[in-house]
């Protein structure tokens, strides 16, 4: 789910990663530097689970801000051999961001049910009302349990994610209140109306962008950012927005892990919406 990729930039495989997204135990307790699948509870003998990650630096008692993540869709491959399995696993963009020190990072699931069985969906949205009550359900958990600062909760999201930063977080009131502010890499909700699902025309993103209040967001895409900074240019929505062009021709979540100008200047963003 990309728009046409530039073949004339380079390509991320060009430039060698500075970071290895720790693999995510099926199970497990826990700790500093561990990333686990976990399950919140309510849901439990259920197929829905989250990825959660507590950074190098974590002790109990302390306090951290947390990168909640959304992922791309399930099923995709293009040409220049960019993959997104569209599961919580897959993710990438929140251990760039943090560097795997100093956040609380929880690759959230879409939560759908399939021959009478809830489970991670890996296209799309599942069920709306219910991925949005696991979300809350779990930040509240990881929160509460592991130190997360509710006044320090940021959204993210890569692909479908991206999408999901304003369609999922900002779906309703009591789901919109929760970020402080919001990493939209590749793509954006209402820009493109053709994707298949209710609510994906404009005036529905609409909806959902008026619960945005001002807060801030990074805005990334390969290539371009034009269509996006047109469409909320359009929108006559107040924002504070940052937008990052990002220059390979990847549709890939993977150049947070890369030492690029982007990501620094992601990370630059970050540390400033935080300090306000």
């Amino acid at each position: 789910m990309s728009a046409p990729a530039r073949a004339d930039l380079p390509d991320l495989a060009s430039v060698p990663t500075d970071l290895d997204v720790p693999a995510c135990l099926a199970s497990g307790v826990p700790a500093a530097g561990v990333r686990t699948a976990q399950t919140t509870e309510g849901w439990q003998g259920t197929r829905v689970h989250h990825a959660l990650y507590l950074p190098t630096d974590w002790k109990p008692g302390r306090s951290f801000p947390v990168i909640v993540e959304y992922p791309g869709n399930g099923n995709y491959r293009n040409k220049f051999g960019d993959v997104s399995d569209g599961t919580v696993e897959g993710g990438h963009l929140g251990y760039g961001i943090s560097g795997g020190k100093g956040f609380i990072w929880v690759v959230m699931p879409f939560v759908e049910a399939k021959y009478g069985q809830k489970q991670n969906a890996t296209l799309w949205w599942g069920d709306v009302e219910e991925t949005k009550r696991y979300c809350m359900a779990t930040v509240r958990d990881v929160c509460s349990r592991f130190g997360g600062d509710e006044k320090k909760l940021i959204l993210a999201g890569f692909s479908r994610g991206s999408i999901a930063c304003n369609f999922i977080g900002l779906h309703d009131d009591a789901i919109a209140k929760l970020w402080r502010g919001f990493v939209c890499h590749s793509h954006y909700d209402g820009v493109n109306e053709k994707w298949p699902y209710a609510g994906a025309d404009r005036e529905s993103a609409l909806v959902r962008l008026k619960r945005l209040d001002g807060r801030p967001q990074f805005i990334s895409h390969e290539g371009s950012t034009a269509a996006t900074e047109e469409f909320l240019k359009r929108s006559a929505i107040r924002g504070q927005w940052t937008f990052e062009p990002i220059p390979f021709r990847n549709h890939s979540d993977q150049w947070t892990l890369r030492d690029i100008p982007s990501r620094k200047k992601l990370r630059d963003w970050l540390a400033a919406v935080l300090a306000q």
